[in-house]
């Protein structure tokens, strides 16, 4: 049988089945030409996004970060133009060798590398801020998907001296510390954005439009000199080298405004270079580290006493036989003195003298006069960690803690505070806040806390203490009359005095008319001297005598070499 006449070839389709088939078919171009119509013509939105999304990116344009400056204009902290490098990782399809020299380039881990450009992201960083010719070696490779976005990187030209007080910024150039953190938003600006076309490598080949300008950061003008603050950072760093201290902090004030011209710290660390950093270098150790002040308190007891009408400048005092015990007490002296002066407990500094014009005050004045003075508050500048101190409840205090608080035993301050509070003695009793900018006029007075009778009365007390047979001889400076009050106090470790010590010394100057205020804290001297008027006093000269040098302040004294008392050879300092 032939094939053309095989039986099958005779069975034929039902004609419906021919006609479904082709309405089915008619159907599904109907439905297609319909969809491309609705999203070509109704809603090409959807095309539109997925098209933009091939060839069009939207880049953040940063803005510059504003400088920070000395009193006098000279930059302290600037924003230099730096590169980053950032990939779009559906187009970077880099072969195993140009990732390995990538890698290389940047100082980076390869596994680091794939990880990254394996992100399922449109953008992402792979090496931020770096040198401007590592970056053309980068695009020198035309790499596909690699590219170079302009940033700003902060340069510190002052390195470790100021870097305390600037602080630094981070990667995406926030502030992190200091004035950086504390006036980012001043600093910072706001960063802008524009739309770019790329070609099918992922190049860059045309700038769409700004969407958003960037808003430059403002320059922040410090109250910092930067000649005063050199000299306090290196007159501290060798009082610490040379007394093998653990560490330091100075400030120096001007009395008349209430600016902070200076304040360094140590341990300390270069702020360009932060890549490998112990939390105590960090730390702005004249906000954040609390002490016992020591006999540096004495002054204020005695002005609340003159205050108060309990005693005059020449009232006497007997402090023999050198001890005084309150219950199962004994407070003593270093050295027995006998009848002193008011003038005199504190030139001598004698902790009965101070102890007996305490107890003849009720506490809550010893208190409410403490709170007046700034103690158990933070200052509020703005710098994180900034400590409040410790200044207990007076219904809590015992007679013999309200005694030893005349001397600075039983509280706790910062050395800001203290050197803040000394400004009702460089004043007229009153004080003014502080301030981290520049004044830009008269600063007003914030409150009075002693009456301009008293505070003048204690300014002599504390020249007397830096003459022949005070307790800090050495702080005198040749040409300028200076006043003072050293303080020696035992570090407390577990609850317990250790013998460890922290010297300090507070003072102004020229008392005549005082300009500037100097304080200074060595923290453990153990190079066998330990005393405040031994290890703190002579760098409040040098930091003092440079200060007033650099303001052009007029001397009030002969230009004579200082002198020192046949007693004054092996300074003396009450605990």
């Amino acid at each position: 049988m032939k094939f053309s006449k095989s039986p099958v070839l005779k069975d034929e389709l039902a004609p419906w089945r021919a006609r479904l088939v082709l309405v089915l078919l008619l159907g599904c171009m109907a439905a297609l030409i319909g969809r491309s119509l609705y999203l070509q013509a109704f809603n090409n939105e959807f095309l539109i996004s997925k098209g933009e999304s091939r060839y069009e990116r939207t880049l953040e344009v940063p803005a510059t970060r504003g400088r920070i400056m000395d009193r006098n204009g000279d930059v302290m902290a600037i924003s230099t133009p730096v590169k980053s490098v950032w990939a779009i990782p559906e187009d970077a399809r880099l072969q195993p060798a140009e990732t390995r020299k990538l890698a290389q380039l940047l100082d980076m881990d390869v596994r680091e590398l794939n990880r990254k450009l394996a992100e399922d992201k449109g953008f992402v960083f792979v090496k931020r801020q770096i040198p401007p010719e590592l970056a053309e070696r980068v695009m020198a490779m035309k790499l596909p998907g690699i590219h170079l976005q302009n940033e700003y990187r902060r340069y510190y030209p002052a390195g470790e001296v100021p870097a305390h007080v600037l602080g630094f910024t981070g990667v995406n150039d926030a502030g992190q510390e200091g004035i950086e953190l504390a006036f980012n938003q001043q600093l910072a600006g706001q960063a802008g954005s524009r739309r770019v076309i790329k070609d099918r490598r992922g190049n860059i080949v045309e700038d769409v439009e700004h969407i958003k300008k960037p808003v430059e950061g403002k320059d922040v003008l410090l109250s910092l000199d930067a000649k005063i603050q050199y000299l306090a950072y290196s007159s501290l760093r060798k009082a610490v080298t040379d007394h093998r201290a653990k560490a330091g902090a100075a400030v120096v004030l001007d009395a008349k405004t209430g600016e902070i011209l200076a304040l360094a710290n140590l341990p300390t660390y270069n702020p360009n270079n932060r890549t490998h950093l112990a939390g105590g270098q960090l730390r702005n150790r004249v906000f954040t580290d609390t002490f016992e002040p020591g006999s540096t308190m004495k002054p204020f007891t005695a002005a609340l006493a003159l205050e108060k009408g309990k005693v005059r400048f020449d009232t006497q005092i007997q402090t023999a036989p050198g001890k005084l015990s309150i219950g199962p007490a004994t407070i003593s002296d270093a050295h027995p003195h006998g009848v002193l002066t008011v003038a005199q407990v504190i030139q001598k500094s004698s902790n009965i003298g101070s102890a007996k014009m305490a107890l003849s005050m009720e506490a809550a004045d010893m208190w409410q006069m403490f709170d007046a003075l700034g103690f158990g508050t933070p200052l509020k500048l703005g710098f994180p960690g900034e400590a409040s101190g410790r200044l207990r409840p007076a219904k809590t205090w015992k007679p013999i803690e309200q005694a030893t608080m005349s001397y600075g035993h039983g509280m706790s301050v910062t050395l800001i505070q203290l050197a803040h509070a000394y400004m009702v003695f460089a004043r007229e009793g009153d004080l003014v806040p502080l301030l981290l900018t520049r004044a830009n006029g008269p600063v007003s007075s914030d409150k009075n806390v002693f009456s301009a009778q008293t505070a003048r009365e204690v300014r002599a007390m504390l020249e007397m203490a830096v003459l022949p047979g005070g307790t800090a001889p050495q702080a005198q400076i040749p040409g300028y009359r200076v006043g003072g009050k050293t303080g020696t106090a035992h570090k407390i470790e577990g609850g317990v005095y250790a013998k460890k010590y922290i010297a300090s010394f507070v003072g102004f100057a020229p008392v005549s008319d005082p300009r500037l205020i100097v304080a200074v804290m060595i923290d453990e001297p153990s190079a066998g001297k330990y005393y405040g008027g031994q290890v703190a006093g002579p760098v409040f000269a040098q930091v003092m005598a440079g200060a007033l040098r650099t303001l052009g302040v007029p001397h009030d004294a002969p230009l004579k070499p200082v002198q020192l008392g046949a007693e004054d050879q092996q300074v003396r300092e009450s605990m």
